[in-house]
């Protein structure tokens, strides 16, 4: 009975494994295939890796989009980790009577679909893209400031610093550290595992936000990698080897960072769970 039970569950993991992996064993196939083979599901290695990543690099401007991702997604990540520690540690460490209130209204503002607010955000860049075009429509900036923090994060830092020891704060107070101090030079270092899970998770996001870069971008050489790619695929003809090439390279930067981050990424998770 042990024997058919512990059967079922390597079958069952085994099957799950499989589907969870396969469309990336399918586009890694798909870029060493021409168009015609990706769209007749051919499941089998071809011989056009290099003619498709040669078409890719000469017929689309993929490095300013790369490069327009890579900015936006580490100062957003940055900006990310200093604003919702520094909320997560000012709730958590400092007691006030209305310090639940505000918090309780931070985690209502979840409920908001950021579809419904796309509209006020997109009339407040635009009121302010004569007098200061640098975080204007159609600027970078403004793709960055709406998303540098949100209710998540400053729940998610709030969460791991209950586990914080509280001890060390009155040390470093007792010892001369300022406020900043403490949480400079105490607090940021022993919650790293909780910045490394919000750094991976806010990248992440940031470098596959579609949605909100499709309404405040307008220029050609400041679109990112996913409207990129979604250009690609609503062309006329579209070459879906050259297609899948470019979404293999849109992968590799998330995908290196969860992998080098991981173990980290685990334990800041489980710290938020038992928070």
């Amino acid at each position: 009975m042990k024997n058919l039970k512990r059967i079922f569950i390597y079958t069952f993991l085994s099957l799950a494994a499989l589907v969870s992996i396969f469309p990336f064993l399918w586009m890694l196939v798909s870029i060493t295939n021409k168009s015609v083979d990706v769209t007749q599901g051919r499941l089998l290695p071809g011989s056009h890796l290099v003619e498709n990543m040669k078409t890719l690099f000469e017929t689309v401007d993929i490095i300013p989009a790369l490069t327009n991702s890579a900015i936006i997604a580490v100062i957003t990540t940055l900006l990310t980790l200093l604003l919702a520690s520094l909320a997560g540690y000012g709730f958590e460490i400092h007691r006030s009577k209305g310090k639940d209130i505000v918090f309780n209204i931070l985690l209502l503002s979840m409920m908001i679909p950021f579809a419904a607010i796309m509209v006020p955000l997109y009339r407040m860049f635009g009121s302010i893209s004569d007098t200061a075009p640098l975080f204007g429509i159609d600027s970078l900036a403004a793709v960055i400031l709406p998303t540098a923090t949100t209710a998540f994060f400053i729940f998610f830092f709030r969460q791991n610093t209950k586990m914080f020891p509280k001890d060390l704060v009155e040390a470093g107070r007792i010892d001369g550290l300022s406020e900043i101090g403490v949480f400079f030079r105490i607090y940021m270092p022993t919650m790293k595992t909780t910045y490394a899970a919000a750094a991976i998770i806010s990248f992440m996001n940031s470098w596959n936000n579609y949605l909100w870069p499709l309404v405040i971008l307008q220029s050609p050489e400041k679109r990112t990698i996913p409207l990129l790619i979604s250009n690609l695929g609503s062309s006329y003809s579209p070459d879906y080897g050259v297609i899948m090439s470019a979404i293999v390279i849109a992968t590799l930067p998330t995908a290196l960072v969860f992998f080098l981050m991981q173990k980290h990424f685990v334990a800041g998770m489980m710290g938020s769970v038992k928070g």
